[in-house]
């Protein structure tokens, strides 16, 4: 008997690899980020705005854009509207929703949202909507209405 190896393949399979080799590691990495930020994202309250720390949405909101006054904890049965109804640019995990989305109401909301019984919604001058998840919800909108 008499055994032959297969020629060998050029390059060009490996090139088609590469980009398929980058986009399910960016997808693994933003994924791990994701998970990261629904355990450790905060919120910080300051003179100078609320602060969101956690995954790729994280920004500084100026105390001029917020509207605290009409920042108020959500009761979903009692105001249907402010319900996520559509991911526009975000990541919607089970428990997790983060970044940007459309609310029922049609108002465009910045989100990070775990628990929903704990929920807050504040208001912005910038035509958009916050909706947070604080480990304590009196606390945090005690805090926010206070550096006024």
């Amino acid at each position: 008997m008499q055994s032959f190896s297969i020629a060998p393949a050029g390059l060009k399979p490996l090139w088609l690899l590469l980009p398929i080799g980058v986009i399910m590691f960016g997808a693994a990495a933003v994924l791990v980020i994701s998970l990261l930020g629904s355990w450790t994202a905060r919120f910080d309250v300051s003179s100078d705005g609320l602060r969101l720390r956690g995954d790729l949405y994280g920004r500084f909101i100026p105390a001029s854009e917020l509207r605290a006054r009409d920042a108020k904890r959500v009761d979903w049965s009692a105001d249907p509207g402010l319900e996520p109804r559509s991911r526009t640019w975000g990541t919607g995990l089970p428990g997790y929703q983060s970044g940007w989305f459309r609310l029922q109401n049609g108002e465009k909301a910045l989100l990070y949202l775990t628990d929903r019984t704990r929920a807050v919604y504040i208001p912005t001058t910038r035509g958009h909507g916050v909706l947070l998840s604080p480990s304590d919800p009196d606390a945090f909108l005690s805090a926010l209405r206070s550096r006024e």
